[in-house]
């Protein structure tokens, strides 16, 4: 039986922990923080396909994606973790927001095109949008409540033998005198012999991957996210407005994110002045956040390697170790977590996966 470190508790790590524990393996999740809490906690929580339309290849693998968060739920039960209520998107730029409503059909993806007074029937009576915008509804999109879902996994992995090792930090991947994988080494000083580790660290990706001697450089791209409290949420489901993301987050609260906020912060604005910047931008489009109180914002650091895609799989030159780093880890965590999964307990390399092979950053192992 496999002895699997996933390093990383956040979205992608627990699906891949809960993927393997599900199989048969013997999972150790090790985390520095607590399950969820990181950049999963503090991400838009967007699951989609209809911004991902770069590469084919990247778009069929978020449709997949979309698919397996629906299997998901049939097996755990959707609870308060699932919310697969569709998303809407206007924007200043209609002739490119209809351009990618014509693509997202011409590739088979639900889209329905509709105008601001429609919406405000149907749909989003709260919203301030002019009655004849155009505004595309998506209605196989959804959000997830990504720290929720990560405890959920978590705890059935354990359930099925899983060991946690939460509040420690990997400090050493030890290989042996063939390069493979034999254990990882923590923090607290104890030291776990392993088969093979799971590089699911996010933000820390890159130092793990130092530890092997690989070199996955990686974009720094700093997000800031917003939750607003609110005595009743006026909204139902994510939107992006031309300015300013939006989405429900329970009863009480509201997430806000936008990039042009995010742009602000290596000019040096702190978390406290990103925040008012976004809830000003937020009533804009829904008037009834006026009431609405700051209750937490985090500047998080997005895991996206420096294409900008998934980084998945093996590493050839180090075997046992596997890496899933993903900036789209929401979308992706289920199908990555059961497309990694079965690569390292039956060796399937799924072609899925082919683009976004570890090994395209060719010339980043160090040697010796």
């Amino acid at each position: 039986m496999s002895r699997v470190a996933v390093i990383g508790a956040g979205i992608v790590g627990a699906c891949v922990g809960w993927e393997l524990a599900r199989r048969g393996a013997q999972v150790v999740f090790i985390d520095a923080g607590r399950p969820g809490e990181g950049v999963t906690n503090w991400s838009f929580s967007w699951v989609n396909a209809g911004n991902k339309t770069a590469r084919r290849s990247y778009f069929d693998l978020n449709v997949v994606g979309m698919a397996a968060y629906r299997d998901l739920a049939r097996t755990i039960g959707p609870d308060s973790w699932w919310h697969p209520s569709g998303h809407l998107r206007w924007a200043d730029d209609q002739a490119e927001l209809l351009e990618n409503a014509r693509l997202l059909a011409d590739w088979g993806y639900r889209v329905e095109l509709s105008t601001g007074a429609d919406v405000r029937r149907r749909l989003e009576p709260a919203l301030a949008i002019a009655d004849d915008v155009p505004v595309l509804f998506c209605p196989d999109e959804a959000w997830v409540h990504g720290r929720r879902l990560v405890g959920r996994l978590v705890d059935e992995a354990v359930a099925l033998g899983a060991e946690r090792r939460f509040g420690t930090a990997v400090r050493d991947i030890v290989t042996g005198s063939d390069g493979s994988v034999r254990a990882v080494v923590l923090s607290d000083g104890s030291r776990l012999e392993v088969d093979c580790v799971v590089n699911a660290a996010g933000p820390d990706a890159s130092q793990i991957a130092g530890l092997v001697g690989r070199e996955l450089s990686m974009r720094h791209e700093p997000g800031v996210v917003t939750r607003l409290s609110c005595a009743g949420v006026p909204v139902r489901r994510a939107m992006h407005a031309p300015h300013v993301e939006i989405r429900p987050d329970g009863n009480s609260l509201v997430v806000l994110h936008s990039r042009e906020v995010d742009a602000r912060i290596e000019a040096g604005e702190d978390a406290s002045q990103l925040a008012r910047r976004l809830r000003v931008l937020a009533r804009r489009v829904v008037p009834e956040l006026g009431g609405a109180t700051i209750a937490a914002t985090r500047i998080a650091h997005r895991p996206i390697p420096a294409d900008g895609y998934p980084s998945v799989g093996a590493l050839p030159s180090v075997p046992g170790y596997y890496e899933a780093v993903s900036h789209s880890g929401i979308t992706l965590g289920p199908v990555l977590g059961r497309l990694l999964a079965a690569e390292i307990l039956n060796g399937n390399s799924a072609d899925l996966l082919a683009d976004f092979r570890p090994e395209r950053f060719r010339g980043q192992e160090r040697v010796g």
